[in-house]
């Protein structure tokens, strides 16, 4: 009987022993985890303080209603998880993880054939004065959830602070603000989502969230956090913001230490150096989620990009892997899609200050319209940016906004990354038409001609 050892419980680890119980009905699966609850969705929680979700409790079901709790994963897939246990060290001679019980401290134990290593990502937390004070939160788990919601229902909490202008942090803007709560957005960069838009994207973004009551100090940098036993004030560079509630937003860190204390090799990013199976540098060690690195599948560059989408990805091919198939995981486009109040906003490929810094020969288009006739009622406005190599013709990267649908132009041009497409195959693509969805010649389309135009030296 072949022996699989998981340690943790969310997103890759319960993918990956879910796919390995399919491929093998007779494997002694264990899975550890530190903490008290696994398998939920912690990208749903913006939208159960914003009021979307009625129960935190949604993002830990199934889509029957079955909450995914350990008795749910032993008696439907003889998973055997073990919460509140906390893996210490890995024996890779004998083959064995050494494991505490938390709840009572007893030393465990679990021999393994096959291990796969899970731990996730921790939120990156400042050490500047005041960060103990109580209403200052990472976000990384419902109970974060819980605690602001209820703040806000029994009304606590109508003025909050939010660090960091990625996308938790502009969707827990976008939460509050939902509420009713005074929200403030500071982000030490100049611009909002640093990591995935270019300056005029980013721009734009920034004055439709402005527009709509999201107060914005970007280029300000927090120095401290003043209160009693509770946060009251965010003092930055520039300013003094009372506040009732802080949000910390500002990345995660890769959970390596386990796997470096044992020996599995660390990548470039600082997170677990993985091949296209998911091995670590010990062939019976795997590892995946957001404590390993991806491969940009543009680039070819090494990246850390930890994403619940890309998580269950790794988990897949992991399940088939450590039992005996060899499926390739072929990397990551780093593709982003976001919904700040109406605007939605998104991401696929390189944006144009990496092509520049990785020294590509680029032309760019930026193209504004409707996202499907004008006629229509229901339209409204799409923006997008294309960057192709000028050489080649090769797609490198896009970026979109506007009220319109972002998310399906977004996803057509990752298809075509994905396939290595030139900007010709994206005209050439034939993409359904009708004037509820889009126009005879879609954004997607139209871009893609104003980027042909220019490499023909026409005018666009």
């Amino acid at each position: 009987m072949r022996k699989i050892v998981i340690i943790g419980g969310v997103a890759a680890g319960l993918k990956s022993a879910a796919k390995a119980r399919r491929e093998d009905p007779t494997a002694q699966i264990t899975v550890l985890e530190k903490g008290t609850l696994i398998s939920y969705g912690a990208c749903g929680m913006p939208y159960y303080v914003g009021g979307l979700i009625a129960d935190v409790d949604e993002v830990m079901k199934t889509p029957s209603g079955s909450v995914r709790n350990a008795v749910f994963f032993k008696n439907g897939k003889n998973i055997d998880v073990r919460t509140r246990t906390m893996a210490t060290a890995i024996n890779r001679v004998d083959k064995t993880v050494a494991a505490k019980a938390l709840e009572t401290g007893e030393e465990l134990e679990f021999p393994y054939d096959k291990l796969v290593i899970a731990t996730g990502a921790t939120p990156l937390r400042p050490p500047l004065p005041g960060i103990e004070l109580s209403g200052i939160h990472q976000f990384w788990h419902p109970d974060d959830a819980v605690a602001i919601r209820s703040g806000i229902d029994n009304g606590h909490i109508k003025s909050a602070v939010v660090i960091g202008a990625g996308l938790v942090g502009m969707e827990m803007a976008e939460a509050f603000k939902t509420r009713g709560v005074d929200v403030t957005v500071i982000e030490m960069q100049d611009r909002v989502f640093p990591a995935f838009l270019d300056d005029e994207i980013a721009a734009s973004v920034a004055d439709f969230a402005a527009a709509n009551g999201i107060k914005l100090a970007l280029g300000e940098k927090v120095e401290q956090f003043n209160g009693d036993e509770r946060v009251k004030e965010v003092v930055t560079n520039k300013r003094v913001i009372p506040t009732d509630v802080v949000v910390l937003a500002i990345g995660v860190r890769p959970n390596a230490e386990l796997a470096r204390a044992a020996g599995i090799a660390i990548g470039p990013t600082g997170a677990i150096a993985v091949n296209e199976y998911m091995e670590t540098n010990d062939p019976d060690i795997y590892a995946g989620g957001d404590c390993v690195e991806s491969t940009n599948m543009v680039s070819g560059k090494k990246v850390f990009a930890p994403m619940g989408s890309t998580a269950n990805k790794h988990g897949r091919v992991i399940g088939e892997n450590i039992v005996g198939k060899r499926v390739s995981f072929r990397g990551v486009l780093n593709t982003v899609v976001v919904k700040v109040l109406d605007l939605n906003v998104g991401k696929t490929g390189l944006t144009e200050r990496e092509v520049k810094a990785l020294g590509y020969q680029y032309v760019t288009a930026v193209v504004g319209g409707y996202d499907k006739p004008h006629y229509m009622p229901d339209a409204k406005s799409l923006t997008i940016k294309l960057i192709v190599e000028t050489g080649s013709r090769k797609i490198l990267g896009a970026q979109a906004y506007g009220e319109g649908d972002v998310a399906k132009r977004i996803d057509v041009v990752a298809a075509a990354l994905t396939m290595n497409a030139t900007i010709d195959d994206l005209f050439d693509m034939d993409l359904g038409y009708a004037p509820p969805y889009s126009h005879p010649i879609d954004n997607v389309a139209v871009a893609a001609n104003a980027v042909m135009n220019k490499l023909s030296d026409k005018p666009v």
